[in-house]
């Protein structure tokens, strides 16, 4: 299997650490707390999983990475979302992390409909 660009790692990368500095700043109360630990996970996930997909030993093995890296690109749509809802001070990065979410899910699904 041939190497991929890898300008998406650096990417998702970047996306998993503007979520960090996000999270660092927002109020640590219970809600908040639960969000935090899911968003972080989630958006870390989608590069853990694209990376995983640049070194798969199969097309198959690929395009199951890929679709694994979209979904959690998608489940951190959602707790971005429900993020807004509570911290409404935050709301412009949140709204401008939310849009980088939405670009990698869009980019991944592409990847994922060309891999199938």
């Amino acid at each position: 299997m041939s190497r991929h660009n890898f300008d998406l790692e650096d990417r998702t990368l970047e996306f998993a650490k503007e979520i960090i500095r996000l999270c660092k700043k927002l109020p640590q109360k219970v809600i908040e707390r639960e969000l935090i630990s899911q968003l972080v996970r989630s958006s870390g996930s989608v590069g853990a999983n694209y990376r995983e997909a640049n070194d798969a030993l199969s097309k198959k093995d690929f395009a199951h990475r890929i679709k694994i890296s979209r979904k959690e690109a998608k489940e951190t749509c959602y707790w971005l979302e429900l993020l807004n809802e509570v911290c409404p001070e935050s709301q412009d990065e949140i709204n401008r992390l939310l849009t980088e979410a939405i670009e990698l899910k869009k980019i991944l699904s592409s990847i994922a409909a060309k891999s199938s």
